[in-house]
């Protein structure tokens, strides 16, 4: 008599052979792709902007040091709005593998793990 293996605790072991054939596994590559799509644009869109910022800073006195009202200054609204970017790049991550990346990987883990037939 044949059980399933119940999801509570740790998953069944993996043989390398599983993993091995799950790496050349179609789903998982796209899965790769898919996830390396928004991280390379969003990485390298956050490290140019943050440069700008650092070159701005060092070579731009003059305009970072604009006074836009009161005490702010352009160099002040730069530095603030790192803080928004870092916390929206982390919220668009979230939003973007909640939609995207988790069912497709909880779709590969439970058929590597429990089988064909155990899908979500």
């Amino acid at each position: 008599m044949a059980t399933t293996p119940m999801r509570d605790g740790p998953p069944p072991a993996v043989t390398d052979e599983e993993l091995a054939a799950m790496h050349d596994d179609p789903r998982f590559i796209d899965l790769k792709r898919r996830l390396f799509r928004f991280i390379v644009p969003a990485t390298i869109g956050f490290l140019a902007w943050y440069l700008l910022y650092v070159i701005l800073s060092g070579y731009a006195r003059d305009f970072m040091g604009t006074v836009l009202f009161g005490n702010i200054n352009v160099a002040l609204v730069f530095g603030l709005l790192q803080f928004v970017s870092t916390f929206g790049i982390a919220w668009a991550y979230s939003r973007h593998t909640a939609r995207e990346f988790d069912p497709r990987a909880a779709e590969l883990h439970d058929e590597l793990h429990y089988g064909e037939g155990e899908k979500r």
